[in-house]
């Protein structure tokens, strides 16, 4: 009798992967050498992030506006753009009305996915199929669930290239199929006796395995990468969902969807995990600076007002200007920081100091906090 593989690949890319393996998956596709001197690499930078970000006092800091690149960034990556003045003009108006752009609000519903899934979490404690369902929903803006058995979804190349258009992949479906294996999922990213143990592979593996699921019409790219930041927040490896995922997934997009149909099509794990491991490295290390480059910008702007003015609350005032890149009187006077009178002028004076820029826009005035959006911007 010939040896069964130890993965199953896809045999057809027109065909349902209806066959596509429950996990875990085998230790010999992941316990090997490279893999692990990169997980060592990952886990270091992860833990140096994740050390600095509790030790900021107003994680606001990082809340609004790291978690707002991220949801710009993890946008592009399914072709929805958005310009940074327009969507942290939408995101300081707190609108998703008609006067905002589509792709605007998509990126806005993004980062509201981030922080509704992961209040779920907080709540449930562990993961569930409405977990998924409820990330589609808000990032899609739609009353939708899992898709019926009778929908027909398939991956296409993308590009201009003479294979662009073609089926690469089609995902299972059938009665009670993504269920099972969505179910199979949560089972596996509850439970911590489930190899591997250690949770970045963890991660690396559940994530592709929702992206070969596929349970939804639209937004499984873009649930996935949530997916990723929610575990490392349920796990104890971050405390907030702050890790810049997806600007390492945006310069290396081709690789991603290569090395993730390089599992279905010949069980190449390896790349794909060390791809994984290599994104949560870089991105790390990346959003690391970006903190640090935060506070030192906080820092230097606090020193300089209250040298030169005598402005009350400055360290309040200071922390408002950098918790998002538009500013609003608003903000001050809903936040019981000053009254509205004051609130304007401490922002025209430090727009004439230049430390902002005032602009109307639609009538509306706003103050722009260029430091702050060319620190995220990088």
């Amino acid at each position: 009798m010939p040896q069964q593989p130890i993965y199953r690949v896809n045999p057809d890319r027109n065909t349902p992967w209806n066959d596509l393996p429950p996990l875990p998956i085998h230790e010999e596709l992941y316990k090997n050498v490279e893999v692990y001197e990169q997980l060592g690499k990952a886990k270091e930078a992860l833990a140096l992030l994740a050390g600095r970000s509790v030790a900021i006092p107003n994680q606001a800091l990082l809340v609004n506006s790291i978690t707002l690149q991220e949801a710009k960034d993890s946008s592009a990556i399914e072709n929805v753009f958005t310009t940074d003045d327009d969507l942290y003009q939408a995101f300081s108006d707190k609108k998703f009305d008609d006067a905002v752009s589509g792709s605007t609000k998509e990126v806005l519903r993004y980062r509201e996915a981030i922080w509704e899934g992961w209040e779920y979490l907080n709540e449930h404690g562990e993961f569930d199929v409405d977990y998924f369902i409820n990330l589609y929903q808000e990032i899609k803006e739609t009353g939708d669930s899992i898709r019926p058995p009778f929908a027909r979804t398939y991956i296409r190349q993308g590009g201009s290239g003479p294979n662009a258009g073609k089926r690469i992949y089609t995902p299972p479906k059938g009665k009670g199929v993504l269920e099972e294996k969505l179910q199979n999922l949560v089972e596996f990213l509850n439970d911590d006796e489930i190899p591997p143990k250690e949770p970045l592979l963890k991660m690396a593996i559940a994530h592709f395995q929702f992206e070969a699921i596929h349970p939804f019409r639209d937004g499984n790219g873009r649930a996935g990468r949530i997916l990723n930041i929610h575990y490392l927040t349920v796990k104890g490896l971050l405390e907030l969902p702050i890790l810049y995922l997806s600007r390492y997934i945006i310069e290396h997009k081709q690789e991603y969807y290569d090395t993730l149909a390089g599992v279905s099509q010949r069980g190449a794990w390896e790349d794909w995990l060390l791809y994984m491991l290599r994104a949560v490295e870089s991105t790390a290390r990346l959003t690391y600076s970006k903190v640090n480059d935060i506070l030192e910008a906080k820092e230097a702007v606090l020193e300089a007002i209250v040298t030169e003015k005598s402005f009350q609350r400055p360290d309040q005032l200071v922390d408002a200007i950098f918790t998002q890149p538009f500013t609003k009187v608003s903000h001050l006077t809903d936040a019981g920081i000053y009254a509205e009178n004051t609130a304007r002028n401490y922002l025209n004076e430090l727009a004439e100091m230049g430390v902002l820029e005032k602009k109307v826009i639609k009538g509306r005035h706003y103050y722009q906090n260029r430091e702050l959006e060319g620190i995220l911007s990088y």
